[in-house]
């Protein structure tokens, strides 16, 4: 018999996890969610322009441990796309009625880039909500203008023009290790950057790296230090959004913090070194051991 891939689909890898993909109102806003395991809540949250599969091969490890919701943010996936512009706090609302609508008083809360941004402010904002907290390759916190212009304009190319060229070379800017990017991981991108609509919501996505929008957001130890919750630094040694220098920064700003880089990766750990990934998170969020 031949030897199987690693990886053979995205939905291969829930083959045999239970789990339940619906659809929720979150305050007028159609959201999609997948839960899957039981146990303590934990919430992930995706990048710019990403989607609930960014998570595809670790949901099935991680519901071993923990209840596991990952859902697409607004102006995200398959959730609905008003026209507004997704702001973190409006990014933050949306996550805390996601929390209300499950029944969730808190939770752990794990973000990757954006997502990572969204979860650090609602744990600022909220301390209530939130047990533990990972800041997994959180992205620019040092606010460079030339992070911000690299991240606009390869993502506005994919989305005004999805073609397997253009959104392929996206997907690649988030891994370290490029061969591992699918035509199935493409194409279902592809697809939710030709969602009627999504240009413009796109737009509503970026204005985050508009320093004249940013600046009412961006990392600063005023509201940083504010948060209470244990937190974990998620970084890797190939990130292009940002260095340890960055993450040195947030242990400086952060009263409970500590850091632990996963080595060999680039901005998606979760999907290039997964086994690594769900060590580190079930150290920190369930043992409660030195997560390194």
């Amino acid at each position: 018999m031949t030897d199987l891939p690693e990886h053979i689909s995205i939905w291969a890898e829930l083959a045999d996890t239970d789990h339940q993909l619906q659809h929720l109102d979150i305050a007028g806003v159609r959201t999609r969610v997948l839960r899957a395991g039981s146990g303590p809540d934990l919430v992930l949250l995706h990048g710019t322009g990403g989607h609930l599969e960014a998570y595809a091969r670790d949901i099935a490890g991680l519901a071993e441990d923990f209840t596991v919701t990952a859902y697409d943010m607004v102006g995200h996936g398959w959730s609905d796309l008003p026209d507004t512009p997704y702001t973190v706090d409006v990014l933050a609302a949306h996550l805390l009625g996601l929390l209300d609508a499950l029944g969730i008083d808190a939770a752990h809360l794990s973000g990757e880039s954006l997502g990572g941004w969204v979860t650090a402010w609602t744990a600022a904002h909220h301390p209530d909500r939130v047990h533990r907290l990972v800041l997994n390759t959180p992205g620019n916190i040092a606010n460079k203008p030339e992070v911000m212009e690299r991240l606009k304009a390869s993502t506005r190319a994919a989305v005004r023009d999805p073609s397997d060229e253009t959104v392929r070379r996206r997907v690649e800017f988030l891994f370290h290790h490029t061969e591992m990017v699918t035509d199935e991981l493409v194409n279902l991108r592809r697809a939710v950057y030709s969602r009627p609509g999504f240009v413009r919501a796109i737009e509503n996505t970026l204005v985050l790296q508009d320093p004249a929008v940013r600046r009412d957001f961006a990392w600063d130890p005023g509201w940083v230090g504010k948060i209470t919750a244990p937190t974990l630094l998620l970084w890797t040694d190939h990130d292009p959004t940002g260095g340890l220098d960055e993450a040195e920064l947030l242990l400086g700003w952060l009263p409970d913090a500590r850091l632990v880089v996963i080595e060999d990766a680039g901005h998606w750990p979760q999907w290039e070194k997964p086994q690594r990934y769900l060590e580190i998170h079930r150290r920190f969020l369930r043992d409660r051991r030195d997560p390194s």
